[in-house]
């Protein structure tokens, strides 16, 4: 699980050669794939192939969409294919859709709306929240469950995370505080665990698209390759054991979201997240410990491009020019910036 993948070092051959498009279109598709990872679920040929296409510019994603959807009907006939794949490739095309489009709403509606594009026609209540309860045998738990919440209060549960979530002041927090916070959000809505089924990936879409939001350029391949081991980390987030001395853990998840949002390279391995591995996630010598989540927003879009102007840094974050400025020249008494070879013809240079 920790390995790539073969359609993995397929796709990552456009990203390191590929034109600019090219990269964000492949880097797009390595998330939706390798999300299919979270429920044991892998890709077929006939995906890689089509989404190659895509990539390329030959076809567009709607073209994908009918692609494998006529070829699953063709499949179906002859009854020779395996189900998993099919809801591999299908779901994989709905979240490169969804990924792909610029539109969100940060809501109640939306996460239903989600769920219910990803797994229409895959399995009966899509977009629907459960009826009943239940529980999942766990390996990272040794078979043990999380307590989801009760199916009669999922509505209202939702409805009070997303409302606490709105009211909640990221200004002149720390990345470490950001991050802290912003998992436990994560593990909060997932917790709830609102379908039958497609909880996770459903979860990991929502949280990616309310991310970008914020203006963070995502690294797609944390999620390409290590889907497996975020929902693990959402487990040990919301299990406890006092029996056990084990309590609700969130190191594990905040290593992935540093991974995620700065770059960092923390090992995620699925064994450390196993209850009976006692090692402990540690967030020493992440980055920018310092940094505000402004901060860190404006240091991501300068590693990508050292070039950018304040300018285009204020329209890609939605902040006025003014702002940008002022956070800009805190960056620099911080010492955390500096401008190299004038204003017209330079370039910032993170320290």
């Amino acid at each position: 699980m920790d390995n790539k993948n073969n359609w993995n070092l397929e796709l990552s051959e456009y990203i390191k050669q590929g034109e600019p498009n090219q990269q964000e279109k492949a880097k797009t598709w390595e998330t939706a794939i390798g999300l299919q990872d979270v429920d044991g679920l892998k890709p077929s040929k006939y995906l890689i192939k089509t989404a190659k296409e895509h990539i390329e510019g030959s076809i567009d994603i709607k073209e994908v969409k009918i692609r494998i959807d006529e070829y699953y009907e063709v499949q179906d006939s002859r009854k020779n294919f395996e189900k998993e794949n099919e809801e591999a490739d299908k779901v994989a095309v709905r979240i490169a859709e969804i990924l792909n489009e610029k539109a969100f709403n940060f809501s109640e509606a939306e996460l239903l709306n989600i769920h219910k594009r990803l797994f229409r026609d895959i399995f009966d209540g899509a977009g629907v929240y459960r009826d009943y309860n239940f529980t999942k045998k766990e390996w990272v738990l040794n078979g043990d469950t999380v307590i989801y919440a009760p199916f009669e209060t999922i509505k209202e549960t939702i409805e009070y995370d997303l409302e606490q979530e709105k009211n909640f002041s990221y200004k002149d927090l720390s990345i470490d505080e950001a991050i802290k916070h912003l998992c436990r959000f994560t593990s909060n809505i997932w917790q709830i665990h609102p379908f039958c089924e497609g909880n996770t990936r459903t979860t990991a879409v929502f949280i990616i698209k309310y991310l970008r939001t914020f203006g963070f350029n995502i690294n797609d391949e944390v999620f390409a390759e290590n889907s497996w081991y975020f929902r693990n980390s959402l487990v040990r987030a919301n299990y406890k054991n006092f029996e056990k001395n084990i309590f609700e853990d969130t190191s594990f998840l905040e290593k992935f979201f540093y991974n995620l949002l700065t770059n960092a390279n923390n090992e995620l391995k699925n064994r450390y997240t196993h209850i009976d591995n006692i090692q402990s996630a540690d967030n020493a010598n992440l980055k920018c410990k310092n940094c505000t989540l402004e901060e860190q927003v404006i240091l991501n879009i300068l590693k990508t491009n050292p070039a950018t102007t304040q300018e285009e840094i204020a329209l890609q974050i939605n902040k006025s020019l003014r702002t940008v400025k002022t956070y800009m020249m805190q960056m620099q008494e911080k010492g955390l910036i500096e401008r190299k070879n004038g204003k017209k013809n330079g370039e910032w240079v993170i320290n």
